[in-house]
């Protein structure tokens, strides 16, 4: 495959990432930082062959169709989400290298707070930041530990699968979009008959999806899934702007009632080397419930603020302690402050 030359280089890097766009020089992202492996330019056409060599015929042509496609890749046993792409009319390619082991949570990070999200037996628990955050290993991460730790039914939606785990405790099934549903909505419309405990959607894309999400953390699921939003007010914001009219005040209730907590999390670099996640954490209690209810979303930071004890912290705060504990260095607060920040 002309493809593994490139992610034999990704691996031997330990990049997070890999680019090959025709026209462009191959760049990897290692550490947050991105750069360029040499001063060849990828030939024009060499991305098309790279697709042709590994995409099947209803996939090539959903890619000349929807000039995207997301799809899963195995080369020694690592495995890479690759992202088909065209810009200026030419063809590009993004890899993301995913980790062979499911990366122990105290790596990660994880304190009692995340940990106790995993005992939860029904509800909505949303992992959220940009792309490249790191919120596919957090979710991961988690189904991990209930996955040794509980007896479970998970049902895993992805698109494409990135990690695959071998049952513990657990039962896992992992359904891939177009593979063995046409869409997360359609998996999410029978799920609910396949009896599972728990049910992670990849990703809440459509109004559709996020309806069904909640309507699964309303009758007695656990279900976890990311959206790219910042922080956790907007991402209550986000899902109700997806409702009009009567239906807003219907999602307000239902978010009130199923939502379990936010994780907004993004990655910044260590002074040690490599990157560390910050993450602002909200948890539903009482006061953020009625703000929701009330549709008072902006004054949800507030309680976050002051709500400590109950395991939750915002990003300011979090980035401050990580800063205090000579975690990170003054640089990354000092551009923090530069954005209007209080840390």
């Amino acid at each position: 495959m002309k493809i593994d030359k490139y992610f034999k280089l990704a691996i031997e890097k330990k990049a997070s990432d890999i680019h090959v766009v025709s026209g462009s020089a191959p760049t990897l992202r290692v550490a947050g930082e991105l750069t360029f492996v040499n001063q060849t330019v990828i030939p024009k056409g060499e991305v098309e062959q790279i697709a042709q060599e590994l995409l099947n015929k209803a996939q090539l042509e959903r890619l000349e169709r929807e000039r995207d496609l997301d799809i899963a890749y195995s080369l020694d046993s690592w495995r890479f989400r690759i992202n088909f792409h065209f810009q200026q009319g030419l063809m590009g390619l993004a890899a993301r290298l995913i980790p062979k082991q499911i990366p122990d949570p105290v790596a990660l990070g994880f304190d009692e707070t995340i940990y106790g999200l995993t005992k939860l037996n029904s509800g909505l628990v949303l992992v959220t930041g940009p792309s490249g955050s790191g919120k596919s290993t957090t979710l991961a991460a988690m189904i991990e530990i209930m996955n040794q730790e509980r007896h479970a039914h998970i049902i895993t939606i992805e698109d494409p699968i990135e990690f695959v785990y071998s049952n513990a405790r657990s039962l896992i099934e992992q359904r891939e979009v177009d593979d063995d549903t046409p869409t997360f909505a359609a998996a999410l419309k029978y799920v609910l008959r396949q009896d599972p405990n728990v049910i992670l959607v990849g990703e809440m894309r459509d109004l559709e999806t996020i309806q069904a999400a909640l309507t699964a953390a309303e009758t007695g699921h656990l279900v976890l899934s990311t959206l790219h939003t910042q922080t956790a007010a907007t991402t209550v914001e986000r899902v109700i702007d997806m409702f009009e009219g009567l239906r807003q005040k219907q999602v307000l209730l239902q978010l009130a009632g199923s939502l379990r907590a936010v994780i907004s999390q993004q990655l910044i670099p260590a002074l040690k080397g490599g990157l560390v996640a910050a993450r602002e954490m909200m948890i539903m209690n009482p006061a953020v419930a009625n703000l929701i209810r009330e549709n008072k979303v902006a004054q949800i930071p507030s309680v976050i603020q002051t709500s400590a004890k109950e395991g939750m912290v915002t990003m300011e705060m979090k980035v401050k302690r990580l800063y205090d504990e000579g975690v990170i260095g003054d640089e990354y607060v000092r551009r923090g402050k530069d954005r209007g920040k209080t840390f």
